[in-house]
């Protein structure tokens, strides 16, 4: 392969797709959360990971997130969708099945099969992802977990 070729490859390698792609295959998927190093920038903002009204910052503060979720639901399993790219930024719908089988939620384990939908956008800037926003059925999860009824679930339902 000539140099052009070698470094389309690399930035291809290196895209908002291709890096949301690995992000939930080696992370979610895969469980490998060493790869946020490889993934994430050190001082990335990720919306939408756990508190409504402010973003995480950084990998730690993602690892705290991915610990608690996986401790409760450690099969967790997320299937891209759809992703597209346009410019540095690359949006994705997904959706992620799970079995509540932990405490991680600070529930008691419930053995319930969960389905949950969400999209996911992601900014990247040499080879990292720096910026994340992230939506996902939270309502759903509550409802599914049987901790939402009454009126307010049947308007979700």
């Amino acid at each position: 392969m000539h140099a052009t070729g070698a470094v389309a490859l690399e930035m291809e390698q290196r895209d908002a797709a291709t890096l949301m792609r690995r992000w939930f295959d080696e992370i979610w998927n895969r469980g490998r959360i060493e790869s946020v190093e490889d993934l994430l920038a050190k001082d990335a903002v990720n919306w939408g990971v756990g508190r409504p009204d402010q973003p995480s910052v950084g990998g730690a503060e993602f690892k705290e997130f991915y610990h608690r979720q996986r401790s409760a639901t450690p099969d967790v399993q997320i299937t891209l969708d759809q992703v597209v790219q346009e410019g540095d930024t690359a949006f994705a719908r997904w959706t992620a099945t799970m079995t509540h089988t932990g405490e991680g939620l600070g529930l008691a384990p419930t053995n319930k099969a969960i389905q949950l939908k969400g999209m996911t956008a992601c900014r990247a800037r040499d080879g990292k992802i720096v910026e994340s926003w992230n939506i996902w059925d939270q309502v759903g999860l509550a409802r599914q977990l049987g901790v939402l009824d009454g009126r307010v679930a049947e308007m979700f339902a």
